[in-house]
């Protein structure tokens, strides 16, 4: 690759610089110091290291980059301009924060093509990148033959000060040096600077030794204001480590170039003002009017489009070559990475019926997810810590650690927060991985950004969850969660599945899967029960897919309608054959997913919970928040609207009213 002259490397970092001035000062809002500062390290990065296709930004062996410091969005968006990125134009520059642009105000993967990842919640993005490279790793060591490397790429990602004060960048960064990830290299903007003012005011450590006792590589570059060739020296030297991740602390000056605003929290998100905006360009001596590029500084960026276009062509030829010697392997490769499923996968999920063997959700989930992997090699996730109570192991699938990457099982360890952006990263990496991450219930509360941001991203995550209820008993109130089921469901994009038994599971299965890889993939997150549960008469995983159906009925119009999930859906059987011994005609209902059973036409709804019957009794372990849409008041609910106690399970459900006596007793008032 052809090095740019000292001269026209200058112009090319201030174009980037003015143009995210320029952009943060017309929307006065923004954050102009990062993309000031750290201009010549993305310069560097975008121009001599990072593969990419600006006209085919999908291109399944580009490298990926991750901003994860989102706030200095203006960097990633001028990079995609002056690169050729068809997504992102001039007058896009120009609606920097506006309503509709293709440039909002953090980088949004869903928005904006080129874009990764949804970055902006300081460490989510670094994480995100831990995710993105064991994916890559993961699909080498699948796929890769000696003579024929389809998967082979790197992940970038710059990261802020910010990233490195959140905890999730810890548990993230721990895993990827335990797991010795060398195609990951991160660039540390260490600018010293946050929102408050100096980062001494709150942070003295010393990053790069974390970083080196976390098991990365680490290096420095002290100028990274001027000196390209010294950031391009420590990209080269860190790609040359292939056992560890790297980090490079790269010292920078945000807001770079403000004779007055430069090395202060001023500059960090705020627009500099008109006439610092004028000052700047006299102090860098930029005579070009808001929004122009020179030509030189275009044509060189532009020389990105040839450069893609070349290395896509070079690794189609290889897929070729892989084709014709691996014919099977290329089959299963190319449906992947098309986010096809296979013909008839569901044949795979098991089914059960009222004579099968009482058990457990939680049980019956592992058993589909290993029914699942069997059929789908693309299925890869683990459990934080707690796979023997998850039931999350695939069974001869081994654990994915260094040098073992083609592997099935992940130990997160203690890290919800962290598996949950890298779950994220796994999914959105492009190759078609259906990744799943599993604790308990309650510890939902851990990795609630990362979850929601799963349902923002369009990450096509199956999140397992178990413990789902007061039911799982002697651990008490600080494990069992009464409140996250209704919290979880306030998640827009999120589908959540609380399943009354195997048919159910497997239902809530087909649809995690398919939604995983739907156009606009969704996350789906199943509770799942610790006791063991009837399988019931009338359930099957085509009704469980509407999320709602008629489990048992009455002749005629019924006096009542019983609505339960998970556990309480037996409940509500027994109750109700108590209620028409009475001569009262009672329906059950079972709803183990209100998202699904919204996406279902009117009539549909109608069919299952008619207008005209408006005495309905909602049976369900958790807050009675949100039950009135369906029960017609909240009052209309048997719940849980405190915490929990430490007791057997069976203790626990009967002493807060979960019996076939409160249920009838409870059904009777309402029918007067």
């Amino acid at each position: 690759m052809v090095v740019a002259s000292q001269s026209l490397q200058e112009l090319c970092i201030n174009s980037i610089r003015f143009l995210a001035i320029d952009a943060v000062q017309k929307a006065n809002s923004g954050h102009p110091g990062l993309p000031m500062g750290a201009a010549p390290m993305a310069f560097a990065l975008w121009d001599r290291f990072l593969r990419f296709n600006p006209k085919n930004p999908k291109w399944f062996n580009r490298d990926r980059f991750v901003l994860s410091a989102g706030h200095g969005c203006m960097l990633q968006y001028a990079l995609l301009y002056l690169t050729g990125y068809d997504s992102v134009g001039i007058e896009d520059i120009k609606q920097f924060r506006q309503w509709g642009s293709k440039t909002p105000g953090h980088p949004e993967n869903f928005e904006t093509e080129g874009v990764e990842v949804t970055t902006g919640p300081l460490g989510q993005g670094i994480a995100n990148a831990v995710g993105l490279a064991m994916a890559e790793a993961h699909l080498a060591a699948m796929f890769n033959k000696s003579d024929a490397a389809v998967v082979d790429h790197y992940t970038y990602a710059i990261v802020g000060d910010g990233c490195n004060m959140e905890g999730i960048s810890g548990e993230a960064c721990s895993l990827a040096g335990h797991l010795g990830l060398g195609k990951l290299i991160a660039l540390y903007d260490d600018n010293h600077i946050s929102i408050d003012g100096f980062t001494d005011l709150s942070f003295t450590e010393d990053v790069g030794k974390r970083f080196e006792a976390y098991g990365w590589h680490v290096l420095h570059v002290p100028d990274g204001n001027t000196n390209v060739d010294a950031i391009a020296a420590a990209i080269e030297a860190a790609k040359k480590v292939t056992d560890k991740p790297s980090l490079i602390k790269v010292t920078t000056t945000i807001g770079y170039g403000s004779p007055n605003k430069s090395n202060s929290h001023d500059s960090h998100g705020a627009a500099l003002g008109v006439d610092e905006v004028a000052a700047t360009r006299k102090e860098l001596g930029w005579e070009y009017p808001e929004f122009e590029i020179p030509q030189d500084a275009l044509a060189h960026f532009r020389k990105a489009v040839d450069r893609g276009a070349s290395a896509e062509a070079e690794w189609q030829q290889t897929l070729a070559t892989y084709k014709t010697k691996y014919p099977e392997d290329a089959a299963v490769f190319e449906r992947m990475i098309s986010g096809k499923l296979p013909a008839n996968w569901a044949d795979c999920l098991p089914t059960y019926t009222p004579e099968s063997k009482k058990d457990a959700t939680r049980n019956q989930s592992g058993a589909t997810l290993n029914a699942i992997a069997g059929t789908l090699p693309e299925l890869f996730g683990g459990s934080a810590d707690l796979a023997p109570s998850n039931k999350t192991l695939i069974k001869g699938g081994g654990d994915f650690k260094k040098g073992e990457y083609k592997n099935k099982n992940l130990r997160f360890g203690v890290r919800e927060h962290g598996m949950g952006a890298i779950c994220n990263g796994l999914a959105l990496h492009g190759s078609g991985l259906i990744p799943y991450g599993a604790t308990f219930l309650v510890f939902t509360d851990y990795m609630r950004n990362a979850i929601r941001l799963s349902a923002l991203s369009q990450a096509g995550v199956i999140w397992v969850m178990t413990h789902d209820s007061i039911a799982l008993g002697e651990d008490g109130p600080t494990h069992q969660p009464v409140e996250h089921i209704a919290s979880l469901r306030m998640i827009p994009g999120l589908i959540v599945y609380r399943p009354a038994d195997g048919n159910e599971t497997s239902g809530a299965y087909k649809v995690a899967v398919e939604q995983a890889k739907a156009e606009k993939p969704a996350p789906t997150l199943l509770a799942l029960s610790r006791q063991g549960l009837p399988n019931l008469a009338g359930s099957s995983i085509e009704k469980a897919e509407k999320g709602a159906y008629v489990l048992s009925d009455s002749d005629g119009t019924p006096d009542i309608i019983l609505i339960g999930t998970g556990s309480e859906v037996a409940l509500c059987v027994d109750a109700a054959a108590k209620l028409t011994a009475e001569g009262k005609k009672v329906r059950v209902v079972s709803m183990p997913c209100w998202e699904m059973f919204e996406a279902q036409d009117a009539a549909y709804q109608e069919s299952v919970l008619p207008k005209a019957v408006t005495t309905r009794l909602a049976v369900e372990a958790g807050v009675t928040f949100g039950w009135g849409r369906y029960a017609g008041s909240e009052d209309n609910v048997i719940g849980v609207n405190r915490y929990g106690a430490s007791c057997p399970g069976g203790v626990a459900l009967k002493e807060f009213g979960f019996t076939v006596e409160n249920v009838v007793s409870k059904a009777k008032s309402l029918l007067g």
